[in-house]
């Protein structure tokens, strides 16, 4: 039987949000079978469960925001990220305020914890949702065209291509295919940090956003250059990243895809509107489990290798 994924122990991780700027504590605690990844804000006045789904996602203006009534939690893509590349299912995180900490502004960090903290084999099959037929999002036309798209794979493939007619980023890598079952994705996209522009920068300031924001947390380039004095990762880390909040954002859905996405110019909105336009479509998908792992596709019977 292919397993559901939860932690041997719990760990804690403490830092600051993109945004907000507010210190925020996380506990990341081992869940039974079947929980499914669920945020819960402990500094309320009495304690609210978010759990993760396609309709939980309420914003996703800069970064995606999940509610359960007036409860939120912005920025949960990184942690979903590496959540998704880890292949856990089952993760209860304690909350100290409305934003998940940013930490080096890419995933590793939170892979770095998961894995310290062990990862642990259930007792229960684990649930993918198989793409059967294609499920297209679009928006806009001509230059400004954007679109997202779930094709049908037995396994899980990602490829994004990237267009900001920005000197830096017009100098790296504009496209990235990446598969989940051949791929590390702790060594080739975890690191991908956030990155932004100085002037977008100011004005979300004004705006009271990007409070957290700075050169140690993601990378930051002026009209012309990357402003970081160590560089970057990868030489394609800005599309990477795109791949690495990807993943993160369709995770939401609450259950690991078998699917190839693909993507040009989308975003956390558009990615939250294919998984459900997806879900609209009950004759696009099924859910299935392997009691043989071995007719899994390849590479999803393992745990994800260390650095």
């Amino acid at each position: 039987m292919l397993a559901q994924r939860t932690l041997k122990s719990l760990t804690k991780a403490v830092g600051v949000g993109l945004h907000s700027g507010q210190r925020v504590e996380l506990t990341l605690r081992p869940a039974p079978p079947d929980t499914g990844i669920v945020f819960r804000r402990v500094d309320l006045p009495q304690a609210v469960d978010i759990v993760v789904s396609a309709e939980a996602v309420t914003d996703t203006r800069l970064a995606s925001t999940i509610s359960s009534g007036s409860a939120k939690v912005h920025t949960v893509e990184h942690l979903m990220s590496a959540c998704a590349g880890l292949g856990l299912d089952n993760l209860i995180i304690d909350i100290t305020a409305d934003e998940v900490p940013i930490l080096d502004g890419s995933a590793s960090s939170f892979v770095f914890l998961l894995q310290s903290a062990g990862i642990a084999l259930q007792a229960a099959p684990k649930r993918f949702v198989r793409v059967i037929q294609p499920v297209e999002v679009r928006e806009g036309e001509g230059a400004n065209v954007k679109w997202a798209r779930l094709d049908p794979y037995e396994g899980y493939k990602l490829s994004f291509e990237i267009d900001f007619d920005h000197p830096a980023v017009d100098s790296t890598g504009q496209r990235v295919a990446f598969d989940l079952g051949s791929g590390s994705y702790s060594r080739d996209i975890a690191r991908a940090r956030t990155f932004g522009f100085t002037k977008d920068v100011e004005a979300m300031r004004t705006n009271g956003l990007a409070l957290g924001g700075g050169l140690d947390n993601a990378i930051v380039m002026d009209d012309y250059k990357v402003l970081n004095t160590d560089g970057l990762r990868y030489n394609d880390e800005f599309v990477k990243h795109k791949i690495l909040d990807a993943m993160g954002d369709l995770y939401l859905l609450g259950k690991p895809l078998l699917a190839a996405y693909s993507a040009f110019r989308s975003g956390h909105a558009m990615n939250n509107k294919l998984l459900r336009a997806l879900l609209a479509h009950p004759e696009a998908y099924e859910v299935v489990t392997f009691e043989d792992e071995r007719q899994a596709p390849a590479g999803f019977a393992t745990l994800a290798r260390a650095w």
